[in-house]
C-alpha cells in the first residue's frame, strides 16, 4: 500500500486507491501531452476546440461545464484563444447574457491539424491494456464517474 494514512481498512483501500489513480493520471497525461505536440494551445485550449468542433457551437456556460472550468477561467481562455482568432463570440440579441462561442476557419485548421496528434498518442498510451481491460477501464471511470452502478 502507498498511503501511511492510519485509519480503517476501508479507508486504507480507498486512499491507497485514490493515490494511485491521481498518479496513473498524472502520468499519462504527461506522456500523451508531451511538449510541443499542442503547437501554441494550452490543454484546456486545446478542449476548448475540440469540443467545439465535435458539439459545434456552445453558449460560454456550457462549455465550462462540459471542460469542469470555473467561468473565470473559461473567460480567460476564452480570451486568449479570440486573440489568436481561434474563436469567435457572439452575443444573443433577445438576451444579452447569451454569448455563444464558435470555432473560426483559423481554430478549425487548428483543431484538424491538432486533434489526430492526440488521437495517436491517447491511443498508444492505453495499448498497454488489452481491448477488454480498456473497455473495463472505461466502465469504472464511468460508475466513479457518476458515482451510480447502471
Amino acid at each position: 500500500m502507498v498511503t501511511k494514512h492510519k485509519g480503517t481498512p476501508q479507508e486504507v483501500l480507498a486512499m491507497d486507491t485514490y493515490i494511485k489513480m491521481s498518479r496513473a493520471f498524472n502520468s499519462f497525461k504527461s506522456r500523451v501531452f508531451q511538449p510541443g505536440l499542442l503547437g501554441s494551445l494550452t490543454e484546456t485550449q486545446f478542449g476548448v476546440l475540440e469540443t467545439l468542433y465535435h458539439l459545434g457551437p456552445l453558449c460560454q456556460g456550457d462549455l465550462s461545464r462540459k471542460l469542469l472550468k470555473s467561468t473565470g477561467n473559461m473567460t480567460l481562455v476564452l480570451d486568449n484563444l479570440e486573440k489568436a482568432g481561434l474563436v469567435r463570440r457572439d452575443r444573443s440579441t433577445e438576451d444579452r447574457r447569451q454569448v455563444t462561442i464558435s470555432l473560426t476557419g483559423k481554430g478549425q485548421e487548428n483543431i484538424l491539424r491538432v486533434y489526430p496528434k492526440v488521437v495517436e498518442a491517447i491511443r498508444r498510451e492505453f495499448s498497454v491494456l488489452t481491448p477488454v481491460e480498456q473497455k473495463q477501464y472505461a466502465e469504472l471511470n464511468r460508475i466513479l464517474g457518476t458515482n451510480q452502478r447502471s
